[in-house]
């Protein structure tokens, strides 16, 4: 959903659709390391969005927190490592409104942050995305910096419109 709308926008800012490469689920693993290695050799992309995640509703969340939490971590950090060991250049990770407190403050500030309760109903997956927010020290070291610019976006919701 959010990966089809950053493509087109991709394509309507004049990228050539030869040039955007994507891959469904059922077509590549983000859980497995290995995959993703073999994956960022082969294509060799200049930047990566990284939109992948599991995602669902309350009740999958309910039902099944553990496989949230580690599918959403092995999916962030495979792709966050081997961008890194590929050279890319450019990672912009999504994160979710769903990572600050149910009660933080209007409008979010980044220093509310974990700073309260999350909201149960979709807390497995809030904590897993929180984790994708903090996962961009990879790109801190003075060393690292001058290889790789990490970039983190938290939007409060995404427009309708965007789908489209």
């Amino acid at each position: 959903m959010v990966g089809g709308a950053i493509v087109r926008e991709l394509l309507r800012r004049g990228h050539a659709e030869a040039d955007i490469v994507t891959r469904k689920r059922s077509e590549l693993d983000l859980c497995d390391q290995a995959v993703v290695r073999t994956f960022m050799a082969q294509e060799r992309p200049e930047q990566v969005f990284l939109a992948a995640a599991r995602v669902g509703g309350i009740h999958a969340n309910n039902t099944y927190p553990a496989e949230f939490i580690y599918e959403n971590l092995m999916i962030e950090a495979n792709i966050i490592h081997e961008a890194f060991r590929a050279g890319i250049r450019k990672l912009l990770f999504l994160g979710s409104s769903c990572i600050y407190p149910r009660l933080a403050a209007q409008p979010l500030i980044e220093d509310a942050l974990l700073s309260g309760p999350l909201e149960p109903t979709n807390e497995p997956y809030a904590i897993a995305r929180a984790c994708r927010q903090l996962k961009r020290v990879c790109f801190a070291t003075p060393r690292q910096k001058s290889r790789a610019a990490g970039v983190v976006v938290v939007s409060r919701g995404i427009p309708k419109s965007l789908f489209l």
